[in-house]
This record gives C-alpha cells, sequence and structure tokens, in this order.
C-alpha cells in the first residue's frame, strides 16, 4: 500500500509498505477514507518531535471504514464508519481511569499514531485499543463532516473544557489557524458574552470573519485595547493560546484579567520563559499539556445536530499520490490554504 513516510529530518517520502494486520485482541484496522495534514506532522518533518520514529506512516486525523477486528474489540464491526482518535489509550491505567488519556502508561498510549507507530496518511491503518481510540460515525454525518473529530476539534473541545469558561465572559483565542478556529467553536459552546479571535495574517482573519460573524476578530495590536474594554475587568477571562511563539505566549498572560485562566493549546518549538516577576500580582492559572481525546462521542453528537460546523476548513483536497505537493500547499500557506484533506 501506499504510505507516507518519515525517513528523517525535513525528508518525508511516498513508499510502499505492507497492509498492516492485526498484531493484538484490541486492534482494528482501519480503510482510510480521507485523511489531513496538521501543524504537528510538520514538527515532525522539521525535527521538533524527538520521540518520532524514522520510518513511520506520519498522520493522526482521519475518518475511515473498519476493514478488521481483533478478538477482544467489543463495540466495533467490519464495516462501521469511524473517526480515529489523535491517542491510543488502554483505558485502565491511572491517567486513563481519571480522563488523562494522553499521558497513559501503555507503550502504545498517547500520541503513537504516525509519530511513534505506523499513522493513517495510508491506505489502511492499524489502531491499537480499537474501543477507545476508535469512535462510530453516526448516521447522517459524511466523512468531511467527522474528519477532525480525533484531533483538532477534540484540542478545542478538551481546551475549552478546561478553560472555566462561564456565560457573561470575554475570552480570547490567539491564532486563528485550524486548531484555533476549532477551539472558538468550542468555546462558544460555552456561551460566553464575547469571543475574540486575535491573528497576524490578514487572510485568516478576513476567513474568520466571513464565516464566523459570530465572534470579534483583531490584530496583535489590538487584542488587549479590545478585551480590555468588552471585559471591564482588566482583560479577558479566559485566553487560549494556539499559535505558539514567543510573542503570542507573553500576550497571552498580557491580555489575561488577574486571576483568569490561560490555556496553552499550542506546540512550542522552543522553551518559553514565564517572567514571573512582571507577572506578580495577577494570579493566574496556566493549564497546558497535549489533548485529552476522551470526547469524541459527544462532539459527534454536536456535529449531529448541527451544533459544531468545521466543513469550512477543508480549503484544499489532494490524492494521497499528491502528499508531497499537499504538504507544500499547507506548509507554506499557499493559496489561502486553512486545512487540507487527502483523499483515497
Amino acid at each position: 500500500m501506499l504510505a507516507y513516510t518519515y525517513l528523517g529530518k525535513g525528508d518525508f517520502r511516498l513508499t510502499e509498505k505492507p497492509k498492516p494486520k492485526i498484531e493484538n485482541e484490541r486492534d482494528a484496522v482501519v480503510k482510510i477514507a480521507m485523511a489531513s495534514i496538521c501543524t504537528s506532522d510538520l514538527h515532525i518533518k522539521g525535527g521538533f518531535v524527538p520521540r518520532a520514529v524514522k520510518g513511520i506512516t506520519v498522520g493522526h486525523e482521519a475518518v475511515g471504514v473498519v476493514e478488521e477486528v481483533g478478538t477482544a474489540v467489543k463495540n466495533l464491526k467490519k464495516g462501521d464508519r469511524v473517526a480515529i482518535n489523535v491517542e491510543t489509550f488502554c483505558g485502565h491505567c491511572f491517567f486513563c481511569e481519571h480522563g488523562f488519556v494522553n499521558n497513559c502508561t501503555d507503550q502504545n498510549g498517547g500520541w503513537a499514531l504516525g509519530c511513534r507507530i505506523d499513522g493513517v496518511q495510508a491506505e489502511y491503518v492499524r489502531v491499537p485499543f480499537a474501543d477507545t481510540g476508535l469512535s462510530k460515525i453516526p448516521d447522517g454525518v459524511t466523512f468531511e463532516q467527522a474528519l477532525f473529530v480525533g484531533d483538532i476539534l477534540a484540542t478545542g473541545y478538551w481546551a475549552a473544557k478546561i478553560g472555566e469558561i462561564s456565560a457573561g465572559d470575554t475570552v480570547l483565542v490567539i491564532g486563528a489557524g485550524p486548531t484555533g478556529i476549532c477551539t472558538m467553536l468550542c468555546a462558544l459552546l460555552k456561551k460566553p458574552a464575547h469571543v475574540v479571535v486575535c491573528e497576524k495574517d490578514a487572510y485568516r482573519r478576513a476567513f474568520v470573519e466571513e464565516n464566523y460573524p459570530q465572534v470579534i476578530v483583531v490584530s496583535p495590536d489590538e487584542a488587549q485595547k479590545t478585551v480590555r474594554a468588552l471585559s471591564g475587568r482588566g482583560g479577558a477571562d479566559a485566553v487560549f493560546e494556539v499559535a505558539g511563539t514567543k510573542e503570542t505566549f507573553r500576550m497571552a498572560w498580557e491580555c489575561a484579567r488577574p486571576n483568569a485562566t490561560v490555556v496553552i493549546v499550542a506546540m512550542y518549538e522552543e522553551p518559553q520563559i514565564l517572567p514571573l516577576p512582571d507577572m506578580y500580582g495577577k494570579n493566574l492559572t496556566f493549564k497546558t499539556g497535549g489533548v485529552d481525546g476522551c470526547d469524541c462521542g459527544e462532539i459527534l453528537r454536536l456535529i449531529k445536530e448541527g451544533a459544531l460546523d468545521t466543513t469550512a476548513l477543508v480549503t484544499h483536497k489532494f490524492a494521497l499520490k499528491d502528499a508531497e505537493k499537499a504538504y507544500h500547499v499547507f506548509e507554506n500557506k499557499l493559496d489561502g490554504a486553512i486545512k487540507i484533506a487527502l483523499t483515497f
């Protein structure tokens, strides 16, 4: 089968690999219908993910059809349409039992797909712990509607859940890339008074304004003034940092009101510094870490009900054989690319 493969820093290539087989009784093999490219894949390509294993198939966000299941899989059968979770998790260790599935202690737990084991940018993928790592797509929900359930929508939902948003709050989302927009959509579910989206790129600001008129879109130099004026509390009640730069990390705590919650959603390519003397007295709560993708079933229900819709994010589609071109477009943000779907 065709698989897009990590061969070394800066080196992703299409290769031929054997079709995966069941290796454990809790596995499933899924025939991929549609996959996507994520910024996390670019982090691997750039050499910023030391745990990524050379030779693995990349990709961790996809939908497809169950081809085969292991003997211990209880909730799935051949032919089920499924969304694939970015995380594979055993469901039984301390962290899984407490909902911290990103920290599953199994050797194949947490972010394994497309990082430590073969991922989804291939014709087929083996998914460990299929009963927890795959979610059935309800009737009436298309593959395209469900494409982002297992990763960027799960990330946005997790972030909004831990962000402690209340009615009447002013929320700031820094970064209007795909994950930032998903975080924005999930924050809106909490019904705050205002959601402000900060983005430096003019095209992406225009994209959000056109597709999501219920939010306020600002440039970086407008963010602090805007949230202070809207909240009347000295800043945003909850801040979501989804851009991942030194400047946006600082902006996050500067725009937060005293005693606010700052959720770090982004992955960084270099260490960040908390200037505690400058922050003294703000009494901020920082929440960090990888997504805990425990709510895919709930997210699919919201999609079916029409409460969440991310189809506008799919701006480009490429066949898997054109993966190199697709990555070039995504990495360089060409032709207004927001999110790219690989089709099979």
